[in-house]
């Protein structure tokens, strides 16, 4: 029922496609009653005109049957295409808009997985088991009267296997649906692997560590292989029973139709045309078992499916900004923490907050220093200004308006950031650099971004800005990657702009290059940069210590470095480190 929005567009066609399989299946089921009048009539007559009349009729029949499946073939095939590609796309669309939190707790292999393998299952499934399930069981329902009609004795010894294979499909439905959901979260699991193992290569291999990557990759496909084996035997144990049985049924009906026959109480052509009506059901009723198996892994997918689409996205709308006094233009002007606090969903409700109330202003035009010991909660305090993560309490404004009360698109064109470790996409150098513009921005512009982040380099490239970098960047030196990602953050001119340590990967001589440049821009921008190194706290007119999940001093760098021993050190450890 939760496909029903995505199918209701085409159901037309899906249903008319339906009719035409029921409509096929029953016109096969006319061809044991053509055979029971050739017998009975043309050949117990020895009328050969009669016998290539029925051959005739035979002949039309097949060929009405194979035309009616095509045309539901071709009926199905496009718009069920259209479904999937739909599912895709929203499912794309759908991880877009989800928390960064969200992305932080799931393994990428599995997302892709329900975006590729499971949505060929769902197609599948729309196209081939859906109808079929149907199209069988009206032609068994159908076969099933026929016979009875024709001998009812013989139709009730046919019947007999029907409860032990009710019985038996029951039982294998639920024990398969456990299996095919393993092996759908295993093929998840593997793909997360070879994504990793791509991704990180270079470690891999920097490392040595192929045979044992190598050894994992087996490991899961061997765990893998175990399950797909559970399932077909699963699928063999049905087999072997919706197969035999019936079989021995026909088998028993064959017997007792030729004493009949023998007998003189039936005809020759009704045990022909009851027996060719049981073979002409052994597909409908044999398919029983995979048809409810590709239902199984369907109806997995489509729970694996909906677990994503599921999860709550961000609010692209302003929320309800939070409660507070009059705003005063004068001192909520710039950037400004007030009683922040923020603890990881995931933590214990128990634990102590990783930021705790905290305050800090940044005037507007100032930049601001942010600097602490490793895993003070600086990169995360910047993901709070353009809501990567929502604070827990407190509130964060910029101009004394509450970005909860901004639409995130509003508030991520004011706010542009540059991460510590420089993420790229598999595009060209300049599209990559304008990701952080508006729609349209020319070519002066990035060429403006690129100066200031000393990426002039990118002219040299073979292709110039037009050249593409490669997934991840890995093209690309890490001062290179980490300059465009700059460029990225500045190419905008954006009104408040947060850098998380943006020169780590450069050399002493470009950095101070992109020291100079950026100075001029951070002249005309409110920026909260963190900062691990001397030189990039002296980009800053103030600097704000981050301590014990709070802003523990607040002053520049000659200020602090007198008066507040923790900075001292900190800067102290750094100077030696270099």
């Amino acid at each position: 029922m939760r496909l029903w929005p995505y199918v209701r567009p085409v159901r037309a066609r899906l249903f008319t496609a339906a009719l035409v399989a029921v409509v096929a299946s029953c016109t096969g089921l006319v061809i044991p009653l053509v055979l029971k009048w050739i017998v009975d009539g043309p050949v117990a007559d020895r009328d050969p005109a009669g016998v290539w009349l029925g051959a005739l009729y035979l002949l039309l029949l097949g060929i009405a049957e194979a035309v009616l499946f095509g045309v539901r073939r071709w009926l199905v095939a496009r718009p069920l295409s259209h479904v999937e590609a739909e599912m895709r796309a929203d499912l794309y669309r759908h991880l877009q808009r989800l928390p960064v939190a969200f992305h932080d707790r799931w393994a990428s292999g599995q997302l892709l997985s329900r975006g590729t393998t499971d949505l060929m299952l769902l197609r599948m499934f729309l196209a081939f088991p859906l109808t079929f399930l149907l199209v069988n069981g009206v032609t068994i329902l159908v076969g099933v009267v026929i016979m009875l009609v024709q001998d009812w004795t013989l139709g009730l010894v046919v019947l007999v296997p029907a409860v032990p294979v009710l019985w038996t499909c029951v039982v294998f439905e639920g024990r398969y649906a456990r299996v095919a959901r393993r092996a759908q979260d295993q093929v998840g699991d593997l793909t997360t692997l070879v994504e990793e193992s791509v991704l990180g290569i270079r470690i891999i291999k920097g490392f040595g560590r192929h045979r044992s990557q190598a050894r994992a990759f087996g490991a899961l496909s061997a765990r893998l292989r175990g399950t797909e084996l559970h399932k077909a035997r699963l699928l063999a144990t049905i087999w072997g029973v919706i197969v035999t049985l019936p079989e021995a049924a026909i088998g028993a009906a064959l017997v007792l139709g030729v004493v009949q026959v023998a007998d003189r109480d039936l005809s020759a052509g009704t045990l022909v045309a009851f027996l060719s009506t049981a073979l002409a059901l052994r597909w409908p009723v044999e398919s029983i078992g995979f048809l409810l198996a590709m239902s199984q892994e369907a109806a997995t997918a489509t729970e694996r499916y909906f677990e994503a689409m599921d999860e709550a996205p961000e609010d692209a709308a302003a929320a309800p900004p939070r409660e507070r006094g009059q705003a005063d233009p004068a001192t909520d002007a710039g950037l400004r923490f007030e009683g922040v606090r923020f603890r990881y969903p995931d933590a214990d409700p128990g634990s102590p907050p990783l930021l705790d109330r905290v305050d800090l202003h940044i005037r507007p035009g100032e930049s601001m220093a942010l600097v602490g010991a490793t895993g003070s909660g600086k990169t995360t305090l910047t993901a709070l200004v353009p809501r990567l993560h929502e604070v827990t309490s407190g509130r964060i404004t910029l101009n004394g308006v509450d970005i909860t009360a901004m639409p995130r698109e509003e508030l991520r064109e004011k706010v542009a950031v540059a991460f510590e470790e420089p993420t790229l996409f598999s595009t060209t150098v300049g599209e990559n650099v304008l990701m952080g513009a508006p729609d349209g921005t020319g070519r002066a512009e990035l060429d403006r971004a690129l100066s200031i982040a000393q990426a002039d380099f990118a002219h040299a490239l073979p292709e110039g800005t037009a050249t593409r970098v490669g997934e991840q960047g890995l093209s690309l030196s890490g001062g290179q990657r980490q300059r465009l990602a700059l460029a990225r953050a500045v190419v905008g001119r954006p009104e408040f702009l947060v850098l998380d340590d943006p020169l780590s990967a450069l050399d002493v001589h470009t950095e101070a290059a992109v020291e100079a440049a950026l100075r001029r821009v951070l002249a005309d921008t409110t920026a909260l940069i963190v900062a691990h190194r001397p030189s990039t706290v002296l980009l800053a007119d103030r600097v704000a210590l981050l301590s014990g999940g709070r802003i523990a001093a607040v002053g520049t760098h000659q200020e602090l470095l007198r008066t507040n021993a923790e900075y001292a050190h900190l800067m102290s450890g750094e100077e030696d480190s270099r």
